[in-house]
């Protein structure tokens, strides 16, 4: 980072920033922890590389946040857009810093028996985010909710197809042609949502939500399969395990469908179409990971595994498909 080009911008704009420590975790957007204008801000921006379309979007995740928090108090507030390359090569933002507890893969030993209330706090943080009114907060022109899905299912299959995928991608694809589902009701969309994407005070409500730069509107259903996707339960697909995303497979948490049920129950809405949504939800994280393995697989050891995993995970869209599991 190249914190002097940072300042320097900043201070032109008439702010002040205080350069901190990098933000552990993740494998996508780089975080840091600075005092921005003497308060406690997170500077965001996207990784080294060449970027998959409409990921690591900070203009757009800075729309958001700059409109959510008038609905959703746990969404932090957005502080700052730079948008101009020539300061350090990428567009970045800044937002407020939200402290409190984050839940990895595995569940911590002093929360043993809180599955059933974690899955609550998830499935009822994005029951929120899908009950909100975009066009009432300025973003009724956020994202295309007409044709979303079959842009869906066409835009993951390229993408797969253009990252080498196994030939299960193309199958999928055919697949989910053959067994498509009209929209639904457009709500706004996290497109990432899972336990690690928030941030929990001591009662394990969110304090957080974050990472909103694949943010959108679209059909609720396709988020809640997003999360889905990453949700693990005992004596799962071998795949499913090795994602070791959730500590969904711990004692009390739902299992996928038992989650699907009580997500309708939370916003009235029709689950009756979802293995569709579940085999679109799966191959869409199957080719994340085979985007993630083709591009720095070869350079990065954290990555090495990724190609593996993302045929596993393919493999897990096609038994969903199958109707050999949920």
């Amino acid at each position: 980072m190249d914190w002097s080009a940072i300042t320097t911008h900043l201070a032109k704009h008439g702010h002040t920033l205080i350069p901190g420590e990098r933000l552990s975790g993740g494998l996508a957007n780089q975080n840091y922890r600075v005092t921005f204008d003497d308060v406690s801000a997170v500077l965001r921006r996207p990784p080294d590389g060449p970027l998959p379309p409409g990921a690591h979007d900070m203009a757009r995740e800075y729309r958001l946040l700059t409109a959510l928090p008038a609905v959703l108090p746990f969404v932090p507030q957005g502080l700052y857009l730079c948008t101009d390359l020539a300061v350090i090569g990428v567009p970045f933002q800044i937002m407020q810093f939200r402290a409190g507890r984050i839940i990895g893969a595995t569940l911590p030993d002093d929360l043993a028996g809180q599955g059933a209330a974690l899955t609550e706090t998830m499935l009822s943080t994005l029951a929120a985010i899908h009950a909100v009114d975009p066009e009432k907060i300025g973003l009724g022109d956020l994202g295309k909710p007409a044709g979303f899905l079959a842009r869906a299912v066409e835009g993951w299959v390229r993408r797969g197809l253009a990252a080498d995928g196994p030939p299960a991608v193309a199958r999928l694809g055919t697949w989910l042609r053959a067994h498509a589902v009209p929209d639904g009701r457009p709500a706004l969309l996290h497109n990432d949502f899972k336990l690690d994407n928030m941030i929990l005070d001591k009662t394990l409500a969110p304090n957080a939500v974050v990472d909103w730069d694949q943010g959108t509107r679209g059909d609720a259903l396709f988020d809640l399969a997003t999360t889905l996707s990453y949700w693990t339960e005992a004596d799962d697909h071998p795949a499913m395990t090795a994602l070791h995303q959730m500590p969904t497979a711990a004692p009390g948490f739902l299992t996928r469908a038992q989650a699907a049920t009580r997500y309708a129950a939370l916003t009235g809405r029709d689950v009756s179409d979802m293995q569709f949504y579940r085999v679109l939800g799966q191959l869409k994280l199957g080719v994340i990971f085979l985007q993630l393995h083709a591009r720095h697989g070869a350079t990065d050891p954290r990555y090495a595994g990724f190609g593996t995993l993302a045929a596993g995970l393919l493999d897990v869209s096609e038994l969903i498909a199958a109707g050999d599991m949920f």
